[in-house]
């Protein structure tokens, strides 16, 4: 067991600036030559991939709902044991998470079960005394949370620092770490699903260094460090612990600017059970890579490059083709929608996608779903056996129009979102197709990847007997 230093970035509420101050760290320790691991509360795709940028290290994903604690400690242990410092981004405010009784699924939970330090950042915009007032509730809110300071965000000047720090004195424990001024060039667009993705709007390297100048001249780094304390990580924990020694099966994998939503976690997964990922882009690539045993699409947003996969005909049919012929292919929310047979923009236009449900999925301007899910399986899938439970998370602005239901479709999704209760969220399975609009975490149900191997493994073995057949 090794010890490295860490601390959470968490916030009062969503919207506070925790996700500029933590890209902002990010950057000033990278340029200081500071191995940096860094890791996201919740169930996010986009921070993460502005992580990887700045960084150079692939963000995981913790989650106190989807993920057992032990298995949220095993991968922060493992991808923290090299680094200098973890960095950890939370979710919504500090302590919210999926009810109003409990600490489950909170930023909270997960700097305790890690023994982080919490940076608390707070939007002090129009606020002086009263930032004091908010701070000592946090601080007071639960006693066994260690505080490492607090940043102000938004402040309109040095002199309302003053303010804020005076407010603090004799009535808050934690220390003011600084304050950041307000800088609206120092953003990120957003669209509906929340930030543009590190595909889409990376962040420049000019960007980067305005982030690092910017926490550099708004707090001291060198103090937050020396105040941070040491925590166990484990460097005896190694990916080929897991590996299998079985042949390995070829699986594509969709990844581009309308599929980029993955938990590197799923991937890995798959990997150490014989899968070898074979990456392709559906939006460029003409044709599917060659001698592949299964296909993959993660989320993303297909709706804004429909008319690129729609004009990409040939990979389309050829994917439909492959789904005909057996071949078992796994899509999810982004991914569901490119394998069904249309997508109906919210530019009014329909574009044809690959076709292999009968579905044509509508966007709409407002949210559709949103929330964690539970899913059992009803019957045998490429994912798991009859009865196994997967969680995840559906978050989508689309809906399928399903009312001719195909008599060959099947739905093999039993859901319940976080409280037990019944969602109408469907699994579709056509031949070796699984489509839905759910995010799965593999991490939840560790045999989902083995099994999903496994089906691939098969389908390449019944491939060699009807070549050997026709030689």
């Amino acid at each position: 067991m090794v010890a490295i230093k860490g601390v959470v970035i968490a916030g009062t509420s969503s919207g506070c600036g925790k996700t500029t101050v933590t890209l902002a760290l990010m950057s000033a320790l990278s340029r200081q030559g500071l191995s940096i691991a860094p890791f996201k509360v919740g169930p996010d795709f986009i921070d993460p991939g502005h992580h990887g940028r700045i960084t150079g290290k692939i963000s995981r994903n913790l989650d106190g709902w989807m993920l057992p604690k032990e298995y949220n400690l095993a991968c922060f242990r493992k991808h923290g044991a090299n680094a200098d410092l973890a960095i950890v981004e939370g979710v919504m405010g500090l302590f919210d998470g999926y009810d109003g009784k409990t600490e489950a699924g909170s930023t909270a939970q997960m700097a305790k079960w890690t023994g982080l330090p919490v940076i608390l950042v707070v939007n002090a915009k129009s606020m002086a005394r009263s930032a004091a007032a908010l701070v000592q509730g946090f601080e007071k809110f639960d006693k066994d949370l260690l505080f490492a300071g607090v940043i102000f965000n938004n402040i309109g000047s040095e002199r309302h620092l003053v303010y804020l720090r005076e407010a603090l004195e004799n009535n808050v424990d934690m220390p003011c770490l600084g304050g950041i001024i307000r800088d609206e060039e120092i953003t990120i667009p957003e669209r509906h699903l929340g930030l543009f993705t590190d595909n889409d709007h990376p962040l420049s390297d000019k960007n980067r260094e305005k982030l690092a100048d910017l926490i550099e001249k708004s707090i001291d780094v060198q103090y937050l460090l020396k105040i941070l304390p040491d925590i166990p990580a484990d460097s005896r924990v190694d990916k080929e612990d897991t590996e299998t020694s079985e042949k390995c099966v070829k699986i594509g994998v969709a990844r581009d600017n309308a599929f980029c939503f993955y938990y590197q976690d799923n991937l890995d997964m798959l990997q150490a059970n014989g899968a070898d990922l074979v990456f392709f882009s559906p939006i460029n690539d003409r044709h599917l890579p060659g001698n592949l045993d299964g296909l993959y699409f993660g989320g993303g947003y297909p709706e804004l490059f429909a008319r690129d996969l729609s004009e990409n005909a040939n990979l389309a049919a050829q994917i439909r083709e492959k789904s005909i012929n057996g071949m078992p292919i796994y899509g999810e929310c982004g991914g569901f929608m490119y394998l069904c047979s249309k997508i109906y923009a919210q530019d009014g236009n329909e574009y044809t996608m690959s076709g292999c449900f009968p579905f044509t999925t509508r966007m709409f301007t407002r949210l559709k779903a949103l929330g964690y899910r539970e899913i059992t399986l009803s019957q045998d899938t490429i994912i798991g056996r009859a009865g196994k439970k997967i969680k995840g998370h559906e978050f989508h602005y689309s809906e399928t129009d399903d009312l001719l239901m195909d008599i060959n479709i099947e739905n093999v999704y039993k859901a319940a979102d976080r409280t037990g209760q019944d969602k109408t969220l469907k699994g579709y399975r056509i031949n070796n197709t699984l489509g839905s609009y759910c995010h799965l975490h593999f991490g939840s149900s560790p045999d989902a990847a083995k099994i999903f191997v496994e089906v691939c493994r098969a389908y390449n073995d019944r491939k060699r007997i009807k070549i050997d057949e026709t030689i």
